[in-house]
């Protein structure tokens, strides 16, 4: 508990430490613009703390110091900052990149640095305040470059931009680089946020979990496809809506202000002078001063295309007045129009002196908003309808500016979502899943007891603390896998007693069987030790490599001791007879060698799959088989021998030459060791036969042992 206080303590001491660096980077990100604004410098200084955090924090500082300053000056300072987050979160982004690819070392990677940010900064930037106001001479001011060429004033804009935002870039990068340069690695270090929810991966160990294959996709991948879909799908949707909206609304401010101005328009005609102008023509009294006050309506507002007042009739639309405009030329008082397509269907209730719909329209007279407010009379008849015409040619260049504004800031709030998403899922999922995942396959192929306490201590450091399901599986893990090896390491031991104990009832039983022969002394430890030195030999000289395992080994080595199981069944007076044996009686002691196998099939068949037990069957039954298939019980020959039979047939007849028997005395080992050599091929395989002779340094040390010290040691490892 008191290790998980400290581990939380730690992380909570980072996320502080990367809060400060962004609340740092928004002050300076402020102080920078306001230093420019108050001294009208040529450069901005607005991404200087978002360069920094990103540089010495990494992507997710850098990131939220880049919004954060937009939605700050958004509110309180300018409100159009909110639409230039995405180019602060790109800012954030290539800059905490360029970090981590040391770009800050090299003068090269500097420059290019500076030109990257001069392009987001100049280029996109420059776009997106293009689209928003349609001018950007209040961005360049009155640069030369500005006005220099004929490519037109939107391409010399972005020159211009770019121009200054190289400069501006320029020594933005220089106050990250100066720094970056003279601290110390590990403090850089120490001050980069990953968020790490376990123990840091160095760049080694990084590398290769990103490196871990997956089946189909990684759960890093589809979190960020599922970020990426979900937020392109709301951002279109809450556009798309935002659009429609503010559409309508656009539309029914349009209408509102159009029915105000018609409204004062007939106001400002009253019904009396309508007669009058119809009869008078421009001399009926005031129509002067009623044009002017018409003309002044018109002037209040660059949308109010046309205003005119009509009397509609039959015979179609008899003007009462009309502006003149630079486009169209005003019909006289008097004069009779013909009624537009668009107004028919509403002629009938024209004719009535009704109110109508407001009408939009799309002719030779442009996109229009039209409103027919009728002048009543003091009958409430109507006498005449002042009209206004709204232009709605603003309203497409207003859909495109707010659709950008949207668009820019949907796209700043899309990255950062996908930066938090693809942190998010590093840190908290590919990482920890992907560091588990190495752990188990370590601890399910570690092989030695050693390997596996290894494997678990490794993934107990691994200090996985997400706070959630994946800390859940990860602490199931380990408290498996630390059980695990305590129940290996209890059944081994285990093993290990059943092991001495069924080697103790082996040389019990191999003792009983040899002190009926009152000539053999050692001869069943003394010929388990030779064949471990044939068997060494083999392997020196890679014979039978792919039959000499570790386990064949161990098996023939401490099964030996059962090769002469089978006298047993043999009479006393055979096995200690002093002279040479009878024919009958030599059939007889040959026997042996089938109850021996017999003996053992029963324990067998008892105890299945005891890889020593078979060996012990292939020894007792086949060692005085020979090479050359004279041999008994059942004359095979060459590989037709099982191989621990093949390795006993040498130490067993090695042992005997050297020994004293009742009806010889003990041959020299040099006399022994020549037998062998001439029996190499014909009584024994050839190879095992060389092995044996080639080890004759160990041979004599076995054979001269028993009796010494040497002695009692081999005898002890039985």
């Amino acid at each position: 508990m008191e290790k998980i206080k400290k581990r939380e303590k730690r992380r909570g001491l980072r996320f502080l430490q990367m809060i400060i660096m962004c609340i740092i980077g928004i002050a300076i990100n402020i102080l920078g613009s306001f230093l420019a604004n108050t001294f009208s410098w040529k450069v901005y200084l607005d991404t200087v703390g978002t360069v920094l955090a990103a540089v010495f924090g990494g992507y997710i500082p850098g990131v939220i110091t880049g919004i954060s300053t937009n939605i700050f000056t958004g509110f309180l300072i300018d409100g159009t900052s909110f639409f230039y987050g995405s180019l602060n979160v790109l800012i954030a982004l290539v800059s905490a990149y360029f970090a981590r690819k040391h770009y800050l070392r090299k003068p090269l990677g500097i420059l290019v640095f500076i030109l990257s940010l001069a392009a987001i900064g100049g280029i996109l930037g420059s776009a997106i305040s293009w689209c928003i106001s349609g001018d950007l001479k209040d961005e360049v001011g009155n640069h030369e470059l500005f006005s220099a060429g004929h490519w037109g004033e939107f391409f010399h804009s972005i020159i211009a931009n770019l121009y200054i935002d190289i400069l501006d870039k320029a020594i933005t990068v220089l106050i990250a680089a100066i720094p970056y340069n003279l601290l110390p690695t590990d403090l850089r270090r120490n001050l980069r946020y990953r968020g790490w929810q376990q123990r840091a991966l160095s760049r080694e160990e990084k590398d290769e979990m990103m490196k871990m294959e997956t089946r189909k996709t990684s759960l890093r991948t589809k979190v960020v496809l599922l970020l990426v879909v979900f937020s392109l799908v709301i951002s279109g949707f809450a556009t798309i809506v935002s659009v429609s909206l503010y559409r309508k609304n656009s539309v029914e401010e349009k209408k509102r202000f159009a029915k105000e101005t018609a409204s004062l328009a007939a106001a400002v005609v009253g019904p009396d002078i309508v007669d009058d102008v119809l009869a008078l023509k421009r001399a009926a009294n005031g129509y002067s001063r009623t044009e002017n006050l018409l003309k002044e309506i018109k002037a209040t507002s660059p949308d109010i295309e046309y205003v005119y007042v009509y009397q509609i009739r039959e015979d179609g639309c008899h003007v009462i007045f009309d502006l003149d405009t630079e486009a169209v030329e005003a019909s006289e008082p008097g004069d009779v129009l013909e009624i537009e397509d668009a107004f028919r269907e509403y002629l009938p209730a024209l004719l009535a002196g009704e109110e109508i719909d407001p009408i939009v329209s799309d002719d030779a007279f442009g996109w229009l908003l039209t409103i027919y407010q009728p002048i009543y009379d003091e009958f409430d008849k109507c006498v005449a309808y002042a009209c206004v015409d709204i232009s709605m040619k603003q309203l497409t260049a207003n859909y495109i500016i707010f659709m950008t504004k949207m668009i820019s800031l949907y796209l700043g709030f899309l990255l950062l979502a996908l930066v938090f998403g693809w942190w998010f899922a590093e840190y908290s999922i590919t990482f920890p899943v992907n560091t588990m995942a190495r752990g188990a396959n370590n601890f399910a192929f570690g092989g030695s007891d050693e390997g596996l306490v290894e494997s678990v201590e490794n993934l107990k450091n691994l200090e996985i603390h997400t706070g959630d399901e994946i800390e859940n599986l990860y602490n199931a893990l380990v408290k498996v896998s630390s059980d695990s090896v305590n129940y290996v390491e209890e059944l081994e031991a285990k093993n290990d007693t059943i092991s001495k104990m069924q080697m103790a009832l082996i040389m019990v039983l191999a003792d009983m069987v040899e002190g009926r022969d009152e000539d053999t002394g050692d001869h069943i430890r003394k010929t388990a030790a030779y064949t471990r030195i044939i068997m060494n030999g083999l392997r020196k000289k890679g014979y039978y490599t792919e039959q000499l395992t570790d386990q064949f080994m161990h098996d023939v080595f401490h099964s030996a001791p059962l090769h002469d199981i089978g006298k047993i069944g043999v009479s006393d007076l055979i096995l200690n007879k002093p002279g040479k044996l009878t024919d009958e009686e030599f059939a007889e002691m040959k026997k042996h060698t089938l109850i021996g196998e017999d003996i053992l099939d029963k324990v067998i068949a008892t105890v299945p799959h005891s890889g020593y037990l078979i060996e012990a069957r292939n020894l007792a039954g086949g060692h005085h088989e020979k090479w050359n298939g004279k041999g008994y019980p059942r004359g095979l020959s060459g590989e037709e021998i099982p191989l621990a039979a093949r390795i006993m047939a040498v130490a067993d007849v090695f042992d005997a030459l050297i020994s004293k028997r009742v009806y010889k005395p003990p041959f020299t080992i040099e006399k022994a060791l020549s037998i062998i050599k001439e029996d190499a091929g014909s009584h024994f395989d050839p190879l095992v036969a060389e092995a044996f002779l080639a080890e004759e340094e160990e041979v004599r040390k076995v054979a001269e042992a028993f009796g010494n010290d040497m002695g009692k040691l081999l005898r002890e490892q039985f």
